[in-house]
């Protein structure tokens, strides 16, 4: 997958995104856990929103993202607020930071963009290996049934002053994996027409027991699940599935 021009737009399409939840959801866990100065490390870090939130939370965090593109301007966004980021551009599935942490973060459903399930196992092993005893893993994913039924076949649109898409899923290669097909419409530098530019996204969910399973297997042995924000078990049509894995 590819964010290429995508990554330039990413924050005016993200303008709505719930990151004060994120936050919140994440302070819970870690006082929860009883950690003290978590030093935290967002996976898929994307623009560096997530890590801005963080900041201005008193919460120190590293960020890591396969996208050159989206480090640059994590970068950017981060120094705009006097923060000097610790970004590094890397594949969550192969992380090798030679750095331990209290607390790693996969949030805004990174982690369903991994289509392998070898990736999904070897993300959650290589986060183990980075955690320190009583560490958090935290991470929320789409539901089967978002995927299944709220994304496939669908359209969306947006329309805005200087930037709009047009975005249709379609059923995936593998079960509960989905294809978003978006094309954009970007106002251009000289401000005299837009410029058209067409991306594909590949996102795959599994079941709640398959994730824990592979929780399991990579060494963690207390596993919780909520969802949508809430401290409560999942229904048949919560559509954001948080999980806490304590090391």
């Amino acid at each position: 997958m590819s964010y290429e021009r995508f990554a330039s737009i990413y924050d005016e399409l993200m303008s709505d995104a719930p990151y004060d939840k994120w936050v919140e959801y994440t302070k819970s866990e870690i006082s929860k856990a009883g950690l003290q100065s978590p030093k935290i490390l967002d996976l898929g870090c994307g623009t560096g929103s997530m890590l801005l939130q963080f900041a201005k939370h008193g919460l120190y965090a590293v960020g890591v993202d396969l996208s050159d593109e989206m480090l640059m301007m994590a970068k950017q966004k981060l120094e705009k607020h006097s923060i000097k980021p610790e970004l590094f551009q890397q594949d969550m599935s192969e992380l090798d930071l030679g750095q331990m942490f209290n607390c790693i973060v996969i949030y805004c459903d990174s982690l369903n963009y991994l289509q392998d399930e070898e990736r999904v196992r070897h993300t959650f092993k290589q986060a183990y290996s980075h955690l320190e005893e009583g560490g958090l893993l935290l991470f929320d994913v789409h539901s089967i049934f978002k995927i299944d039924e709220l994304f496939i076949g669908q359209t969306f649109a947006y329309d805005g002053i200087e930037n709009a898409y047009i975005w249709n899923s379609f059923e995936g290669e593998y079960p509960h994996s989905v294809v978003h097909e978006l094309t954009f419409f970007a106002w251009n530098e000289n401000k005299q027409a837009y410029d058209r530019f067409e991306e594909e996204h590949y996102q795959r969910t599994f079941s709640i027991s398959q994730y824990m399973q592979w929780g399991k297997e990579a060494g963690f042995t207390s596993m919780e699940v909520s969802s949508d924000f809430k401290n409560c078990p999942p229904s048949e049509e919560s559509e954001r599935l948080f999980f806490s894995f304590k090391k």
